[in-house]
């Protein structure tokens, strides 16, 4: 068995592109529009697994998130049976800091220097988790309280 993809459902299609690709730093490998069924597939990659998305000629090389945006708005609420999306960074403050730049909350501050959570325009929870070792704490991060839940 191989982890293949997370599909979330979202409301607002460029907002949850904003927010995954331009923020996050996503990179879309694939878009299908279905009109038949009224929807819109997108699916992401991390930008380190890019090359196992090419290498695979079925777009099943990588892990991917599938961002189903349906054409007739539906209610999704906010249920809690999903639990987070989680990725690796190279530096979590340098990450959180991009990600405050483009407007994103950071739900819980990375004050240990190894992990950090946000949330998606449709408020799915992002995990994000320091490659390697945990960063020396540092400010504004050792001191800044949680915003919201994750």
């Amino acid at each position: 068995m191989r982890y293949l993809h997370t599909m979330l459902r979202v409301r607002n299609l460029d907002r949850a592109l904003a927010f995954y690709r331009d923020a996050l730093g996503l990179v879309e490998v694939r878009r299908s529009e279905r009109p038949q069924g009224r929807y819109t597939l997108v699916f992401l990659c991390a930008p380190g697994d890019e090359a196992l998305v090419k290498a695979c000629p079925s777009g099943r090389g990588a892990p991917l998130v599938e961002l189903t945006y349906n054409w007739d708005e539906e209610a999704y609420g906010e249920d809690r049976y999903f639990g987070h999306l989680a990725y690796e960074v190279d530096d979590i403050y340098a990450t959180c800091e991009h990600l405050m730049k483009h407007g994103v909350v950071i739900n819980r501050p990375p004050r240990d220097g190894q992990m950090a959570f946000v949330r998606s325009p449709d408020l799915h929870s992002i995990e994000l988790l320091q490659k390697g070792e945990a960063r020396p704490p540092q400010e504004p991060w050792a001191s800044m309280p949680n915003t919201g839940h994750w």
